[in-house]
């Protein structure tokens, strides 16, 4: 393809996106150690991967401009395979407003570190409910899935189910010769990666983390702008449902991710609650976070 073609198709992409689209991504590409490929190609791969995530039709809802889903993606790539064969991890970071502020919620902090893919310059992303493409693209698109989930999570009990299901079929329609040599899809890869996202997100032994996950944004930090007490009350009692669905389902990596995403909002939050609820949030979020619970004793002061 030429690159007068593929700017050309970019351009139309970006016309069509003038009804926005549910996502609002910002992508950075880090090359720190290659040697092989022409830096040229990162550069647009960098535009490719925009396109794709901003330009897709994702859901068949209408979003306002304001109301897309603020996204930062940094794929760090640190292997070559070949000129056109590359490895490395994907950090993921979205954001919802809260009502009634300026302040801004992380609805996920994730670093994926099983990314592998091919990519020619000039080449655009495309993806398929259908049919599986490329692994890029369906990495790409299973987080577009699994973001826009957690978003509806947070306003709706439950209202990311449909999405969490397309992120499923997403990782299903990967064929076993593509899972096979490109971790991240599969239980055996590991621990920690795609599977157990969507695992933990469809578990009924996970249910009730969901609905504590829209009670802690809904119930909470959405009426904090009226009554911050009430809010503080009421995310404790979240943490404590989440402590719960841990000792049901223990070392959960959808646990995992909440207190990645959340746990400086936390300590700041408490900091300012009753000695009661600083000595409740300490032993809650020391259960399910221990690697990190000396940051939350730090919330007695």
């Amino acid at each position: 393809m030429s690159k007068w073609l593929y700017t050309s198709m970019l351009a139309l992409l970006s016309l069509a996106s003038t009804q926005a689209q549910e996502l609002d991504v910002n992508v950075t590409v880090n090359t720190p150690t290659l040697q092989l490929a022409d830096p040229r190609v990162f550069q647009d791969l960098k535009t490719a991967i925009q396109a794709f995530m901003n330009n897709q039709k994702w859901t068949d809802e209408s979003y306002l401009p304001e109301e897309r889903i603020k996204v930062n993606l940094v794929l760090t790539v640190s292997q070559e395979f070949s000129a056109n064969s590359f490895g490395g991890e994907l950090a993921i970071q979205a954001v919802r407003p809260v009502y009634g502020s300026s302040y801004e919620t992380p609805l996920l902090s994730h670093n994926d570190r099983d990314v592998s893919f091919t990519y020619e310059q000039f080449q655009p992303l495309q993806y398929s409910e259908v049919s599986f493409n490329d692994n890029l693209s369906s990495i790409l698109a299973f987080y577009a899935y699994i973001i826009i989930g957690l978003d509806y999570d947070s306003f709706v009990p439950f209202g990311g189910d449909n999405y969490f299901q397309t992120a499923q079929d997403v990782l299903s329609a990967v064929p076993q010769s593509v899972t096979a040599s490109n971790k991240g899809w599969r239980s055996i890869d590991g621990n920690r990666n795609r599977y157990w996202i969507i695992e933990n997100l469809l578990s009924p032994r996970v249910r009730n983390f969901r609905q504590a996950y829209y009670d802690y944004h809904r119930q909470a930090l959405d009426i904090m702008y009226k009554d911050v007490v009430s809010g503080r009350i009421l995310m404790l009692k979240a943490i404590e449902d989440i402590v719960q669905v841990n000792q049901n389902y223990p070392n959960a990596m959808i646990v995992q991710m909440f207190t990645n995403a959340k746990s400086s909002e936390i300590v700041e939050i408490f900091k300012q609650g009753t000695p009661t609820e600083k000595n409740r949030i300490v032993q809650a979020m020391s259960r399910i976070d221990a690697a990190n619970a000396s940051k939350y004793r730090a919330i007695r002061g």
